[in-house]
């Protein structure tokens, strides 16, 4: 019967510590509940990925799109029929990397070059992803998430698509 208890208790505090981190303290005392991270609608989203894979398409490339919110959480993810299993993971990477990294992912890919410190965070980091093809979603001059596109033969026809389907929403932002 300890045994039981004992899991339960465990539940309880993994609860409450869940719900804490979700919250801060006011300057009053009273818990605040964090902002939630910020990103495209869906609707755009989508519309941003389809954008980027129908350039792609135009061109030959079979490519997958990602696109992720200022969290780096994956809010949408389109392939196109043919697009392989490379190309949808490296379309995620890339848009976790822009978003993380706050710029181009071709720009990143430039400064590990000459960068041994940059270099050796992407490579001890799985989820990044230092080739062209991601690109940060900006709001003035906030980053609010970042589009990927992997698949086509180099990265940068990948930045061009992405670039496609980040100016078909852009104005549309908030």
């Amino acid at each position: 019967m300890i045994r039981p208890l004992a899991i339960l208790g465990a539940l309880a505090l993994a609860a409450a510590s869940s719900m804490a981190s979700a919250q801060q303290a006011a300057p009053g005392g009273a818990p605040q509940r964090v902002p939630a991270a910020r990103g495209p609608e869906t609707a755009l989203a989508l519309e941003a990925a389809q954008t980027a894979i129908s350039t792609c398409a135009a061109n030959g490339y079979k490519v997958a799109a990602s696109i992720v919110d200022s969290a780096g959480v994956l809010k949408v993810l389109v392939a196109a029929d043919g697009a392989t299993k490379g190309a949808v993971e490296s379309s995620t990477k890339k848009a976790v990397t822009a978003n993380a990294m706050k710029a181009a992912t071709s720009e990143i890919q430039e400064k590990i070059k000459t960068d041994q410190a940059l270099a050796a965070k992407i490579t001890a980091d799985a989820n990044l992803f230092a080739r062209a093809g991601g690109l940060p979603l900006m709001v003035g001059e906030d980053v609010i998430g970042a589009v990927g596109v992997g698949g086509a033969p180099g990265g940068e026809k990948d930045e061009v698509c992405t670039a496609a389907g980040i100016d078909k929403i852009k104005a549309r932002l908030k």
